[in-house]
């Protein structure tokens, strides 16, 4: 058995290494804490999926989370949107025509949102 048919990551990762693996986890797993939060299974939009991710960030990471998304390669919300291309790309995660790269560009500010001051909140 090789790597890519025991991780479907593995040929996403493959292809676009600027990300680490688990940032694209991540994504999954803030997709599912946003679904979670609305209360129902349906398409989440790229504001969505970024409100849910900076929760879940806060509430997984705290002040950390910032230098763990460094650490993925994760500087901007335009990071996030280019993961969930890569997904979607790969088949692994779905998108309506409204979807786009731009849903995720400049969104929030990581030293804002996951500054020290605002966590404390």
């Amino acid at each position: 058995m090789t790597e890519q048919s025991v991780d479907p990551l593995a040929p996403v990762v493959a292809k676009d290494g600027r990300y680490d693996r688990e940032a694209y986890r991540f994504v999954f797993e803030a997709l599912d804490f946003t679904l979670k939060e609305i209360g129902e299974r349906r398409h989440v939009n790229g504001q969505e999926l970024l409100d849910g991710i900076r929760a879940m960030a806060v509430n997984k990471f705290g002040m950390l989370a910032k230098m763990v998304f460094n650490r993925w390669g994760i500087t901007r919300t335009d990071d996030f949107g280019e993961i969930v291309f890569n997904l979607v790309e790969a088949g692994l995660m779905g998108r309506t025509e409204q979807d786009s790269r731009e849903d995720f560009h400049d969104v929030f500010n990581f030293d804002k949102v996951f500054g020290e001051s605002e966590l404390k909140r």
